[in-house]
Order: C-alpha cells, then sequence, then structure tokens
C-alpha cells in the first residue's frame, strides 16, 4: 500500500491504522505484507463501504483533515467502489524476525558416470 508523504512518519507510529481507498477492486489481500519505506503494512481487513459510511471521524482517523481531503487523495484511477482497510506498521527488525523463511527447492541428486 501506498501512501502520501505527508502521512507516512504518522502510519510508522502507529497513530495511523486505516485508510479509505477507492478502486475498481481490492488492491491488498489481508494478512500480506505491503513494503513501506523501512518496514512493512500488514492488512488486517478490508471491508466494503459506502460514501455515506467517510464521516469526518473516519478521515481523520484517516490522517487527513476531513472528508474532501480524503477523497482528493483516496480516489485511484476509475475505480468507483469503497474500501476500508484496516492495517499496522511493523519496522523492519521486526518484519525480517516475523517474515517465514523461504523454502528451497530441494538438490536433484546428479547423475553419476560409470567409467
Amino acid at each position: 500500500m501506498h501512501f502520501t508523504k505527508r502521512l507516512r512518519d504518522r502510519v510508522r507510529s502507529g497513530e495511523i491504522t486505516c485508510s479509505v481507498r477507492i478502486w475498481m477492486s481490492p488492491r491488498v489481500t489481508v494478512g500480506r505484507r505491503y513494503q513501506m519505506e523501512e518496514g512493512e503494512i500488514e492488512v488486517d481487513s478490508i471491508e466494503p463501504i459506502g460514501m455515506p459510511d467517510i464521516t469526518p471521524e473516519l478521515a481523520r482517523a484517516s490522517g487527513f483533515l476531513g472528508v474532501i481531503d480524503l477523497l482528493k487523495v483516496a480516489k485511484h484511477g476509475r475505480g468507483e467502489r469503497v474500501y476500508l482497510v484496516r492495517f499496522h506498521y511493523i519496522p523492519q527488525k521486526k518484519a525480517a524476525m516475523k517474515r517465514p523463511a523461504k523454502k528451497r527447492p530441494a538438490k536433484k541428486p546428479s547423475a553419476q558416470r560409470s567409467l
């Protein structure tokens, strides 16, 4: 997930833990992590909401001055569906520790030549 520059410090500090997005379809998945500067954003939930659900309180919780300020940033392309995404920020050290190690494919035994 990408955040406007003015919100990033507040996302990293944990002050902002939700975001309203207007997309054609969801662009994030619950449980997945998305790189953000020196850490990651882990998506806790995503739910469709309606425009009337975007209240001044929700706009402020998302880091904006109000609904109009939020709507200027939230719409991405031709999207018309409104989603409320809840997330938390994981600093780099913790993100690396929590990420499962990638499994390496088993090596195939090398063919032995007979002489």
